[in-house]
């Protein structure tokens, strides 16, 4: 429903109930409430409640915010809003406030120095945590539940009890509720605030039952149902008219889309929710009943891979009421798009289509201000792909379908047989906006062709068939646009997997069918429409109590059957041949000379006796159907032409004529030969054009009459491209074999006869139970709360009716009596083979033997013959089991493994004792041997040194001598002219000075390890060029060599800089990768204001905005505000910064939150940088750096450092492998690890597609989604990663060694998964962080092959200036 400005204010002005715990301020007083609006400021609400409480007014007191029990506080300004605060807070904390302990408002004393006064908060707060324990020990009274959001926990269940239930959850707005997995949706006629998104994170993987009951529930219930069991779901939307089908599919469909895209969308999730505005534009109106009322069925099964991601969709259609087009009751409007065009259309389209006003067509009785609804309607079929041509053709189809309606007829004055046309200035109008001859349109609606044996009569209407001809015609020309658009969405919805044979496909099937009705004047359509609820009424009694209680009694448990409601006899009464009503009204319909009063007449006669149709005791021709919902009467008035409604073949003939190729395409029979004339038409015209080019050409050339253009060649590849497409227009015919009524009723020169609508729609019907027979069903039963359409009204006596028929009294009994869960012997051994002993054989016998073992409740389980048969309760309870054995055994397997190593290790160790004492025996023994011969050689040394010394020192003396007086004499006589060229050559060539080679003896050694490895003790030095670095380095001529922890962190933030600078987007608002093509680039435009990061999106659902309080249209612009939706002119309104980035720092530096470890001036935490710089410094070339591990007491001792005062911690007191223990000890310790748990889905999901490009693509769409803190974090990280793998000769440390050690603690898997599915998933996590690692190591070699490049530029320049320096020098001289 529309929300205007006076439903804004009245929502405003709505007073709230606050809850301000004082604490010891007031003695006594566990909460004090206090009424506000949503504009009440702090200030106003302290001076309430220091009224109510009577405290003292010469103090100063302040309100603070606690979101979890005994958390921290967040103090509120004076002009803050308490009720706006409160409504961001979890639906669960709003609805349990009594019982609920994590989000409350406290009352604070303000000391005179401005800090707040506490008292004994912790004694407080130990004495309500006390209260609350003893509540829940039974000592105290507990509050009574006043509504059960499961209808299967009614204590007392009858009628009343059940009606009470649905009432009082209704009065506070709870228009969901649960009977087992069945859900029962009441309509409020008012947009509700509970579908904004982080309702669809809040849903997201968790069981039926843990939250309060939602839609969004079931969605995610089939959805992981799927994936888990590798079936195919559907759910079921039942309900009469006006119960809010139509927008619980929306809702379903939105949710579902959102579960698959999550981190990056494949462009189908955007096609699936801009179908339904388009369908619902063509195929929904205003009816008495419903103002959106569904005039047509439809079945959507969304396809998906294995992996969770939406491959395609398909939407099926049933039987459109086209009835409606030319006739509407009072009070009814004809279907929305003829008012959204009428009312949005420019004034351009408005001439070029020939619009009025909507009381200016016949077809039209009402209109209204819809202006906005067509711009949103013109966005749908963008989304899902109609050109802007197409758009104008079908807007002009719909123009001439309501001028058609105009055309009026009377009878001429000298012929009693003939007629003629009142108005025949609409001729023109139809015929222009048709494309066909004016003649021809005024011969096809005033006569008709007869062909009798040797001759061609044309014969005139009598009025009444002349306005039934105009009709159909209109009618048949909307149903043929509405079975094309149809077709074209399903084309677009289409996926090329989709035509592979061995393509293994999941689906999730949602059914929004047209609900029960009951006019005051029902006919054929009615007819219809209520013996498809009959079908899918029968299909829920058969999952729901047939079919469950026979199974009960095969397997041969205790069980007392519940009787139910049967309709089969209602079915067979319409349906069953020969006698079945809608097989005699074939019959009559082939009948030229039937009547009403016949076919009632055979009605009778066939079916007289049977207790489930009535007829009329006064002669009235009608007859009344006993349904499931209740009697229905039919007027059989119109019930044999709309069974074999169809147009005269002259009519065909005309629109097969028009010029128009859209039109008289879509009145063709077979899409796949419409598509080949349209390419073997173009084909010939294209040869036709470059025959006549090619003369123009060559006359214009050589003035000669003609030449031969040679394009066969040429001409035939284009022609066998685009017949490939063929097969895709084949599929989709083949899918809508059952569902050919219009084009079947348009071509009857066909020698077989076409079937009728009922018997179409009964094979379409038939077609749609085989459907949902294959798959598992979930059912949502729609609910109409009241008559009149009014919001948030409850009529018990219109609800309780919908409740008896649909039988939901008896399906709570058999739901709170029977068993939900159900196991074959092998399956539940399979399945819960952890808790089972060993080889465990599957019987009767084991199974009850097991659950005597577990105490399971005897009450909630039975176990047949073949089956096992538990109660919900009773299967959660083995899941915990199941769940908490599986962890015992993991760190059992840990524990095993650790003793495992640490054998080896000491084998190792004594191993190597042994053969070092056996070396150094052996080296005592050559020691003493080769002592005599030491002494020996060392005497001849020592002399011989001695000498040599002397005379080197002479030979030095000398030199010196002689180099200190040539030097005296070139200073004397060449300083000056030295002088003179070096300030010529500084003016004439401002280039930086060169470095000169640096000489052997310079250059510095740098310790790499302490105790380094063979293979590593030789020098090393790591040099960067200085014409890569920033322009002050110009200054140093010399140079410079890596020897101090600045100088790496210099080189390391320069090299970040070059190759890292594509991982993150939040600057610029995009993520482009540059190894993807241009097609695959993300868009996501991305600002952050206030510390909160918002994004720009698209909403297809009605949506709340959460700061303005009001309705975010459909297809508007909005955005997406730390998972909270507001309009994106709001977003710039938030004044309160968001409290996941006010943080102060923390002291400590293990296990802490790590937006509590860096700030604005320091990105990345202290110690990741201090022990990162180490490692790079000193242990870059030690084999297996993080392979191996260190001492323990050391890794303790080191850790105890690091957490109290990390600045002064003197690393060069531990090994190298200490330290590296260290390290992935603090990312194993961060509560949310670098990768975040909240991203770890979408990573997998990421992981799973195919091809390398596209996994690329889908990880780093994911990345781009960290926060700055993580996001620095790992860049830091990755990069550090990327240079221990570059040395691999040496320290044996490859990308997939990393990526086992560090996947583990980055990409950690959350509690709350499954621990054999989290064990399934270590290959996925691992390839993911090889794959960072091998992509940004790519990247760093790239950019080091540049910066060589650049030295070996900058060493060339620096040997030509020489040269030339040179050069000059001796020309001066």
């Amino acid at each position: 429903m529309n929300i205007n400005d006076g439903g804004r204010r009245r929502f405003e002005d709505n007073e709230h109930t606050l809850r301000i715990y004082p604490g010891t301020i007031s003695e006594g007083t566990i909460y004090c409430p206090i009424p506000a609006r949503k504009n009440s400021t702090a200030a106003e609400v302290i001076d309430s409640l220091i009224n109510k409480l009577h405290l003292d007014k010469t103090k100063c007191y302040v309100l603070a915010e606690v979101k979890e029990f005994g958390g921290e506080e967040w103090i509120l300004n004076p002009t803050d809003c308490p009720v706006q605060r409160m409504m961001l807070w979890p639906r669960m904390a709003l609805e349990n406030r009594l019982s609920g302990e994590d989000y409350r408002f406290l009352l604070r004393e303000k000391n005179l120095d401005g800090s707040i006064h506490y008292g004994s908060l912790q004694s407080w707060l130990r004495v309500t945590e006390e209260r609350r324990r003893m509540m829940e020990r039974g000592f105290l009274p507990q509050p009574q539940q006043k509504d059960f959001d499961d209808l299967c926990s009614l204590p007392d269940l009858n009628e009343k009890t059940l009606l009470e239930n649905l009432r009082n959850r209704f009065k506070h707005e709870k228009i969901y509720t649960y009977v087992g997995s069945i859900l029962i949706a009441i309509n409020p006629f008012k947009f509700l605030p509970i579908y904004n998104p982080k309702y669809v994170k809040m849903y997201d993987n968790h069981q039926l039952g843990k939250l309060e009951p939602h839609i969004y529930a079931v969605a995610d219930v089939a959805y992981h149902a799927m994936l888990q069991r590798k079936k195919n779901q559907c759910i079921v939307i039942s309900g009469e008219s006006g119960s809010g089908k139509t927008q619980s599919t929306n809702f379903l469909i939105h949710h579902l889309t959102a579960l698959s895209q999550k981190g990056f969308a494949s462009g189908v999730e955007q096609i699936i929710l801009g179908a339904g505005p388009v369908l619902e534009a063509f195929g929904n109106a205003k009816t008495a009943h419903n103002n959106n009322s569904s005039r047509f069925g439809k079945f959507i099964q969304v396809n998906y891979q294995e992996t969770g991601t939406v491959l395609g969709a398909y939407v099926e259609k049933y039987l459109l009421e086209k009835s409606r087009l030319v006739y509407q009751e009072h009070n009814e409007r004809n279907y929305h798009v003829f008012y959204y065009l009428l009312a949005g259309a420019s004034e351009e389209e408005r001439v070029a289509f020939h619009l009025k006003q909507p009381e200016e067509y016949h077809y039209l009785n009402q209109g209204e201000d819809l202006k906005h609804d067509f711009e949103r309607l013109q966005l749908a079929m963008e989304m899902v792909g109609f050109l802007p041509k197409t758009r104008r053709q079908i807007f002009s189809l719909l123009s001439a379908i309501l001028h058609l309606g105009n055309i009026c007829y009377k009878k001429k004055t000298y012929r009693d047989d003939s007629i003629d046309i009142c108005n025949p200035e609409v001729l023109p109008v139809v015929s222009e906006l048709l494309e066909v001859k004016e003649e021809m349109l005024f011969e096809a609606l005033v006569t008709r062709k007869t062909v009798t044996v040797g001759e061609k009569l044309i014969l005139p209407y009598k009025l009444a068939e002349a306005v039934t001809v105009r009709n159909s015609m209109a009618k048949s020309l909307y149903s043929a646009l509405f079975d094309w658009i149809v077709f074209r969405i399903n084309h677009a919805l289409m996926n090329s997997k989709d035509l592979e044979q061995n393509t293994k496909t999941l689906s999730i099937g949602v059914l929004d069918i047209f609900g029960f009705e009951d006019y005051e004047n029902n006919s054929f359509e009615q007819f219809c429409i209520n013996f498809a609820n009959e079908r899918l009424q029968h299909y829920f009694n058969q999952h729901i109590f047939k079919l469950e209680q026979e199974e009960y009694r095969t397997e041969g448990i205790s069980w007392h059957n519940i009787d139910y409601i049967d309709n089969t006899c209602c079915i067979n009464l319409i349906s069953k041949k020969p006698t079945g009503l809608l097989h005699l009204l074939d019959e009559e319909s082939n009948f030229p000379q039937a009547t009403n009063q016949t076919l009632l007449d055979k009605f009778k006669h066939q079916h007289e006796e049977n207790s489930y149709i009535e007829f009329p005791a006064v002669m009235e021709p009608a007859f009344i159907i006993k349904h499931y919902a209740g009697k229905v009467k039919y007027g059989v008035k119109d019930f044999r032409e709309k069974n074999t409604d169809h147009m005269r073949p002259d009519i065909v003939a005309l629109l097969r004529s028009s010029k128009n190729a859209f039109i008289s395409g879509m009145i063709g029979i077979d899409p796949v030969a419409i598509f080949r004339w349209s390419v073997l038409r173009a084909f010939f015209r294209a040869v036709v054009a470059f025959r006549e080019a090619g003369k123009r050409h060559i006359q214009r050339k050589t003035g000669k009459g003609s030449a031969r253009l040679k394009c066969d060649n040429e001409c035939q590849s284009p022609l066998a491209i685009h017949l490939l497409e063929v097969k895709s227009l084949k599929h989709l015919t083949r899918l809508t074999l059952q569902d050919r009524i219009t084009k079947s009723l348009l071509h009857l020169h066909k020698k077989k006869k076409p079937p009728s609508i009922s018997a179409q729609f009964q094979a379409s019907l038939s077609k749609l139970m085989e459907t949902l027979g294959q798959a598992e069903p979930y059912f949502v039963k729609c609910i109409r709360s009241n008559a009149e359409k009014l919001p948030l009204r409850f009529n018990d006596a219109l609800v309780l009716r919908q409740l008896r028929y649909t039988g939901m009294l008896e399906t709570v009994r058999i739901r709170q009596s029977g068993y939900s869960c159900k196991y074959s012997f092998q399956d539940f051994v399979s399945h819960f083979h952890v808790l089972l002993p060993r080889n465990i054989i599957p019987s009767k016998f084991n199974i009850q033997d097991f659950f005597r073992k577990i105490n399971l409740n005897p009450d909630n389980y039975q176990v047949g013959k073949s089956m096992v048969f538990l109660k919900e309760q009773e299967r959660q309870h083995l899941q915990d089991l199941l769940h908490q054995e599986v962890l015992r055994r993991i760190i059992l397997l840990q524990r095993w493994f650790r003793v495992l190593l640490c054998r080896q290790h000491f084998l190792h160790l004594r191993q190597a004792s042994i053969v070092i004492q056996q070396r150094w025996r052996e080296h005592c023994r050559r020691r003493h041997l080769a002592a005599i011969c030491i002494q020996a050689r060392w005497k001849g040394y020592r002399e011989c040194k001695r000498y040599q010394e002397q005379r080197n020192k002479i030979i030095l003396l000398q030199s010196l001598c002689r180099g200190f007086r040539v030097s005296v004499f070139l200073l004397k006589y060449f300083c000056l002219d030295t002088l003179s060229w070096f300030t010529e050559l500084s003016h004439n060539h401002p280039t930086p000075p060169l470095s000169p080679e640096l000489p052997g003896s310079c250059r510095k050694e740098f310790k790499e390890n302490k105790e380094p490895s063979p293979k590593a003790r030789r020098k090393r030095s790591v040099k960067i060029s200085s014409v890569a670095l920033e322009s002050m380095h110009w200054q140093n001529d010399s140079v410079q060599i890596i020897a101090s922890a600045s100088d790496l962190k210099s080189m390391d933030e320069f090299l970040l800089k070059k190759v890292f600078r594509p991982l993150s987007s939040f600057d610029c608002g995009m993520f482009v990768y540059q190894d993807m093509p241009p097609k695959l680039y993300f868009f996501i435009q991305v600002e952050e204001h206030n510390g909160h990061i918002f994004k720009a999106t698209q909403y297809s659902i009605p949506t709340y905005c959460e700061y303005c309080s009001s309705l975010i249209w459909i297809m508007d612009r909005a955005s997406v505000l730390c998972k909270y939706a507001c309009h994106k002119k709001c977003c710039l309104k938030t004044t309160a910064k968001c409290s996941k980035k006010v943080r102060k720092l923390s002291s400590r530096q293990f296990g802490v939150e790590l937006s509590r470890l860096t700030s604005e001036d320091r990105t990345v935490p202290l110690v990741v940088e201090k022990l990162i710089n180490y490692i790079e410094m000193h242990g870059l070339y030690t084999e297996g750096i993080y392979r191996k591990s260190g001492s323990t007491n050391k890794i303790k001792e080191l850790r105890q450092g690091l957490d109290t005062d990390a600045e002064n911690v003197n690393l060069d007191d531990y090994n190298i492998h200490v330290i590296a223990s260290v390290f992935k000890q603090w990312l194993r310790d961060l509560p949310n690890p670098l990768m975040t748990f909240e991203l770890y889905e979408e990573f997998l999901r990421a992981m799973g597609l195919q091809e390398r490009k596209e996994t690329i693509r889908g990880v780093y769409s994911v990345i781009d989604q960290l926060s700055r803190t993580h996001l620095n974090t790992l860049e830091r990280l990755i990069f550090h990663l990327v240079r221990i793998a570059l040395q691999e000769d040496t320290n044996r440390m490859s990308a997939n060694a990393l990526a086992i050690v560090f996947a583990p603690c980055i990409l950690r898997c959350p509690d709350t998964i499954d621990p054999l599915q989290s064990v399934q998933d270590i290959s996925k996590t691992t390839t993911c962080v090889e794959l960072i690692v091998v992509e940004q190591m790519n990247k760093y070699k790239a950019r080091l092959k540049d910066i060589s490049s650049l030295e070996f530029a900058e060493n060339k320049a620096k040997t030509r200036l020489s040269l030339i320096r040179r050069s000059m020098v001796r020309c001066r001289t």
